[in-house]
């Protein structure tokens, strides 16, 4: 998986980059086909002194884009909400696509699904 770091504002030193890599590597064991994970830090200017730190991800597959934002007074906790929203969307994308497969699943001509009172011996 390639990773991709942009800073707006907010200077990304070896610790943010190796905590990223670090809690964004479940994503690539749930979805192994990852290509790439684009990943923008961006210093909100906000009325408090420090102001909110913004994250955007993309993450891309074959045929396929997640894309994900969190807003959080600190980097990490910004990265921690990416991580989660981006796995739930993978999570549902598996069910879906397990779904169609289920559906699509067929039982030749004259053939019946089989059913809860099959089970009689003769």
């Amino acid at each position: 998986m390639d990773l991709s770091f942009t800073g707006r504002g907010v200077p990304l030193s070896d610790d943010i980059r190796d905590q990223a890599e670090h809690k964004l590597a479940r994503l690539e064991r749930l979805e192994p086909r990852t290509m790439r994970l684009d990943l923008e830090f961006v210093a909100e200017h906000h009325p408090s002194p420090d102001g909110l730190k913004l994250i955007k991800a993309a993450l891309r597959i074959p045929r396929k884009t997640f894309r994900a934002h969190a807003e959080a007074p600190d980097v990490l906790t910004a990265l921690d909400h990416v991580a989660e929203k981006l796995e739930r969307q993978i999570r549902d994308h598996h069910g879906k696509r397990l779904r169609r497969w289920r559906r699509g699943v067929r039982f030749p001509r004259g053939a019946s699904p089989p059913s809860a009172g099959d089970d009689e011996v003769t």
